[in-house]
């Protein structure tokens, strides 16, 4: 897969004149060349249904005068550059409108009673609409060879269109059950893709196939299955904000398939003609994908003139000159990780809609703050090649869970558990000996944590906002204490502006244990710091992780709570990716990154089995002191802006 890459999208209304009128090969390859792109999406249709060339399958836009997508095409060959073509496969507005009974049909209500606002409409693969997406594949991988395809909007779909209903009462299913809606859901976007296949190997067997719905679902290791590879998305400035890639690509990276981080150089999102983002923003999120071990891709949006804009280029460049450089310690490497954390989304089977589960969340936020090194797994992944596994909040055990986590201990494995995660599936009592009992619901909420370890605002009692759970018959050690408030709040006893006091002659009970090779904390902690991010709810569970995982940990560092820090390798190897970068909120909600602030003596020090023979920047190649104690190296990096990498070889 190719490191440098652009989405070009190019989603144009039939009512724009003069389509790729000012397209220039030179132009569009100088583009490319200073933007250091060497691979770069481009298009046959977009989602207003309209194609870029002369087409027999798809009607081509009314006020194009050349086959746009074959000079793209021509000029990237001439340069190296890759060019997979972008298919709009959900979105077809000129069909909307020819043939409406091709949409999706909620359960909930029906696309087509919003004609009057401007927005796309999603079409159902269950109808003729199919085999026209088909033939549009088939064409341009005839007449094009394209290195691949990528395919957008691509989705299962709950749908209950003429077409969906008919289908379902003949095989038997109910129309108004909704597992059976979301199972034929399943099926059409089976065949949907089993379908685009079959038309993409008809003329190429290398060719990629990726197909995009915004988020690679936890769990879903079937829809991660109809791809070659995956693709990211998250435009930290278009809603997902600057921790979504990292927890994304936690879960991807365990799926053992190539995948990139997808951003934008938007300053908002997908769309948006003049935004820019600053520089030092693209220097840091292609940082930030190299070291959660991914390529990249820079979302843009082509002029409809056909005409790039060389501002666009040069941004791009300034991050991707740098990236070039970084390639060579980054193509083959494989992140470490120790720590599993079980995906709410995939044990709880959320599905996309689930991608923002706070306890996903929290847990991620809490770790890259705390400098720990995790992935995010579902109920396939093998757990022994981690040091500590992580139940965040939610997830009961099943048998086979109970299985895979007593496997995982017998080998000295270590847990953490959280809220009701741990309990059976079907009965309110703990699979495992936690040191502990569990009780049930707290009738407090929120309650109070007393903490029994050096908190940084000392002894005293926290505020826990999220309901928690009660313990008793406690034979582990103690590391959190829990208060009650005098009363919960309501309209006929409140007190205060939010929340009650604790009331400090009520007695004091154990609300956190460690026993054994298990840490137990008695509330949702995890979503607790997603939804509110109180200090004392991160203290707590970096507290519980330092005592389970202590020495064991592969690195540790000074890096500041808004630093990141991986650690990968390949053979002898390893690469340190060190990354810093002071955001802010711009306008209502924007996440932006625009200054770049240098850190000065980041220490450090990374667990291994043997002593190193060099440590030294990279890829400028300049040495830095080290020192060995026996099983780790230690060194400081005297200063770095944005992201910086450290070889150990």
């Amino acid at each position: 897969m190719r490191f440098r890459q652009v989405h070009l999208d190019f989603h144009t209304s039939e009512k724009v004149p003069g389509i790729g009128a000012r397209f220039d090969k030179k132009q569009f390859q100088k583009a490319l060349l200073e933007g250091h792109v060497d691979s770069i999406t481009v298009f046959s249709k977009c989602h207003h249904g309209w194609a870029y060339h002369p087409s027999t399958a798809n009607r081509p836009h009314p006020n194009l005068a050349i086959d746009l997508l074959g000079a793209q095409l021509e000029a990237c060959r001439e340069i190296g550059v890759n060019a997979p073509v972008y298919i709009s496969a959900g979105f077809d507005e000129k069909e909307v409108r020819n043939h409406p009974e091709w949409l999706v049909v909620s359960p909930e209500g029906t696309e087509p009673s919003t004609y009057t606002k401007a927005h796309y409409h999603l079409m159902c693969y269950n109808t003729p609409y199919l085999d026209t997406l088909v033939h549009q594949v088939e064409e341009v991988m005839e007449k094009y060879n394209p290195c691949g395809v990528f395919l957008d909007i691509s989705d299962e779909r709950m749908c209950v269109c003429a077409h969906c209903v008919n289908s379902m009462v003949e095989e038997g299913m109910d129309p108004e059950n909704m597992d059976d809606v979301k199972k034929f859901g399943r099926k059409v976007y089976a065949n949907y893709a089993r379908r685009i296949e079959q038309a993409v190997r008809k003329y190429s067997k290398t060719a990629t196939i990726f197909h995009n719905a915004g988020h690679i679902p936890h769990g879903r290791r079937d829809l991660a299955g109809y791809d070659t590879h995956l693709e990211l998305e998250s435009l930290p400035t278009g809603g997902w904000g600057y921790d979504h890639f990292p927890m994304s690509a936690a879960y991807t990276r365990t799926l053992d398939k190539e995948f990139l981080g997808m951003t934008g150089k938007f300053h908002t999102t997908w769309g948006e003609f003049g935004g820019f983002k600053h520089p030092n923003a693209l220097i840091y999120e292609t940082g930030l994908s190299l070291a959660c071990g991914a390529c990249i891709s820079i979302g843009d949006q082509l002029h409809p003139s056909g005409e790039m804009n060389e501002s666009t280029y040069r941004l791009i460049g300034k991050a991707y000159e740098l990236v070039e450089k970084k390639q060579p310690y980054c193509e083959g490497y494989k992140n470490i990780s120790d720590i599993a954390v079980l995906s709410v989304e995939a044990l709880l089977a959320t599905g996309r809609n689930g991608a923002g589960t706070d306890s996903n969340v929290g847990a991620n936020r809490i770790l890259l703050e705390g400098k720990y090194l995790f992935d995010f797994v579902d109920a396939e992944a093998d757990l022994l090649k981690y040091k500590l596994a992580i139940l965040p909040d939610l997830i009961r055990i099943t048998p086979a869970l109970h299985e895979k986590l007593t496997e995982f201990m017998n080998a000295g494995g270590k847990v953490l558990l959280t809220g009701e995660s741990g309990l059976w599936k079907d009965k309110d009592e703990f699979a495992f000996d936690t040191g502990c009992r569990f009780v049930g619901l707290n009738e407090f909420m929120p309650d109070y944590m007393i903490p029994a370890y050096p908190a940084v605002n000392g002894e005293t009692a926290y505020v826990m906002y999220k309901r928690g759970m009660k313990i008793d018959s406690v034979t582990g050690e103690v590391f959190a204490r829990r208060q009650n408030p005098y009363f919960n709040r309501a309209w006929n006893h409140f007190s205060s502006h939010q929340h009650t006091p604790n009331d400090t002659d009520a007695a004091e009970t154990p609300a956190a244990v460690l026993s054994g090779n298990i840490a137990y904390i008695s509330w949702n902690v995890f979503e607790d710091y997603a939804t509110k991010g109180e200090l004392s709810a991160k203290e707590l569970t970096l507290y519980a992780i330092e005592r389970l995982l202590g020495d064991n940990a592969s690195i540790k560092t000074t890096l500041p709570d808004r630093g990141v820090i991986t650690l990968t390798q390949k053979e002898e190897r390893y690469v340190v990716h060190l990354l810093f970068a002071y955001t802010t909120t711009r306008g209502k909600g924007i996440e932006v990154i625009e200054d770049a602030i240098p850190l000065h003596n980041t220490e450090v020090t990374v667990k291994m089995e043997k002593k190193p023979e060099r440590v030294y920047l990279a890829p400028e190649g300049e040495e830095i002191p080290f020192s060995w104690d026996g099983s780790h190296v230690k060194f400081t990096v005297p200063k770095f802006t944005l992201h910086q990498m450290i070889a150990i070889e």
